[in-house]
């Protein structure tokens, strides 16, 4: 659906110039929701912008549908952007024009005919659950009805593509979830290909199927969303996934603890079985939960238990063996042993 190969985008100043994206090789699939996840600064938002050539690469190519857009002349350009849509962190809606009409721009601009707009408004409005805020201008419109208003508009071409740019950065979390529960509606109901950039794992979490992370630039770890929770493999990676997961133990309770302190693995369907309580019941180990989560990742169960074991020091040992071999792993964390 889209593929990126070698894109370059460089920024050129007095004093330097700036990598913004940097031999970026990617493959979004026709139906994915696909996230781009970084820092302030990794590029994110001019890759995403080279996707439909807001911003023109340096070098590389863009493939959309089976065509480079690189080198399409100027008009031919302007028909293949109409079948990709864009909503933006701060939803860039006209301030003068009510809901419908800020729907009914976009519609009138691709030159759909003036007979066709009202019917097109309504039923795109009624897909973002905003039918009866058609004359309402954007100052009447909370955030979340703005960004639904940005995305019936996004929507008027049907496009093939929807880019979003920190769609969800300026709402609070109630609404952000509102909103990525509609974006994975309209990907469904639609067959849409959405590319969404953020710097949050939490948003990736809730709706991508892939994600890609970046850092200076470079796409530095990619994958289908599961397996990069699973198995982080970049520091900066296993960063954003601790700040969802929250692994991390207070120092105070490693220093006050006399046994030993372990952090068990889950994955899948072994986060939903009994595995700890039979271990620790066959070797005669008592587990205290000092701190624990299951997160579900593309409804897939994913968790992690962090415990102290006591007990005799051999029955510890056996006990830390087979959970190693019953789980996804374990980490000792602290031993007195």
């Amino acid at each position: 659906m889209i593929k990126l190969i070698d894109l370059n985008k460089q920024y050129v100043t007095r004093s330097k110039t700036v990598h913004a994206v940097d031999h970026v090789n990617l493959h979004i699939r026709k139906g994915d929701i696909y996230g781009i996840v970084g820092y302030s600064g990794a590029g994110k938002s001019s890759l995403l912008r080279c996707i439909n050539l807001l911003e023109r690469p340096t070098s590389g190519q863009v493939i959309v549908n089976g065509t480079d857009l690189t080198k399409l002349p100027k008009k031919n350009l302007r028909i293949a952007r109409q079948k990709i849509g864009m909503i933006f962190q701060h939803f860039n809606l006209l301030s003068s024009k009510t809901a419908a009409e800020n729907v009914a721009f976009n519609l009138k601009a691709a030159g759909v005919k003036e007979p066709a707009i009202p019917g097109r408004v309504k039923e795109l409005l009624e897909l973002v659950g905003l039918a009866d805020k058609a004359d309402h201008y954007p100052s009447q419109l909370s955030g979340g009805q703005k960004q639904r208003v940005g995305i019936a508009r996004a929507l008027s071409n049907n496009p093939d593509v929807l880019l979003c740019d920190e769609a969800t950065s300026a709402l609070d979390p109630k609404t952000t979830e509102s909103i990525l529960k509609l974006l994975k509606e309209i990907n469904q109901k639609l067959s849409l290909t959405i590319v969404l950039i953020t710097h949050e794992m939490e948003v990736v979490k809730e709706i991508c199927n892939r994600v890609a992370v970046m850092e200076n630039g470079k796409i530095i770890e990619e994958g289908d969303t599961y397996s990069i929770f699973a198995a982080p493999q970049q520091p900066l990676t296993r960063d954003f996934i601790d700040k969802v997961l929250q692994y991390k133990l207070p120092e105070r309770l490693l220093e006050r603890s006399r046994g030993v302190i372990v952090n068990i693995l889950f994955r899948e369907s072994k986060a939903e079985e009994a595995i700890v309580s039979e271990v620790l019941k066959s070797c005669g180990v008592t587990g205290n939960i000092l701190h624990g989560k299951i997160e579900y990742i593309q409804d897939k169960p994913m968790g992690f238990f962090i415990m102290e074991l006591t007990g005799p020091d051999t029955e510890i040992r056996k006990a830390i063996e087979m959970l190693t071999d019953r789980t996804a792993g374990v980490e000792v964390l602290r031993n007195v042993l």
